[in-house]
């Protein structure tokens, strides 16, 4: 994920595309990407134990989810508060270093 964010984003104007014509494809992409990223976590792995304990499944899936959105909501926030103060460019390479430094550390500690 770290080199993938060195390479820079297209828009390839000649097919005529927007962004926005393209959200429901980003959308399903992130929601993909989180739930492979999630599988296994503490979280997940809290919100089944809450499931076995409780048989109210409504309650338990819009408790944990709505603690996901109030734990996730800030770092997005401020995510997009960078965004808008930095180049694209400057927010890639740090998030690129992040993740190869979190790989690197990964492979020689883990």
């Amino acid at each position: 994920i770290g080199l993938w964010l060195l390479v820079p984003d297209h828009i390839d104007d000649a097919s005529g595309s927007k962004v926005a014509d393209r959200a429901f494809q980003v959308f399903m992409l992130t929601v993909g990407l989180f739930f492979l990223a999630e599988m296994g976590d503490k979280t997940q792995i809290a919100t089944i134990a809450l499931g076995a304990k409780y048989s109210d499944v409504f309650s338990v899936t819009v408790g944990t989810t709505l603690g996901m959105i109030l734990a996730n909501a800030p770092a997005v926030w401020i995510g997009q508060k960078f965004t808008k103060r930095m180049p694209i460019k400057w927010v890639h390479a740090v998030a690129a270093v992040t993740f190869i430094a979190i790989g690197v550390a990964t492979l020689i500690w883990g």
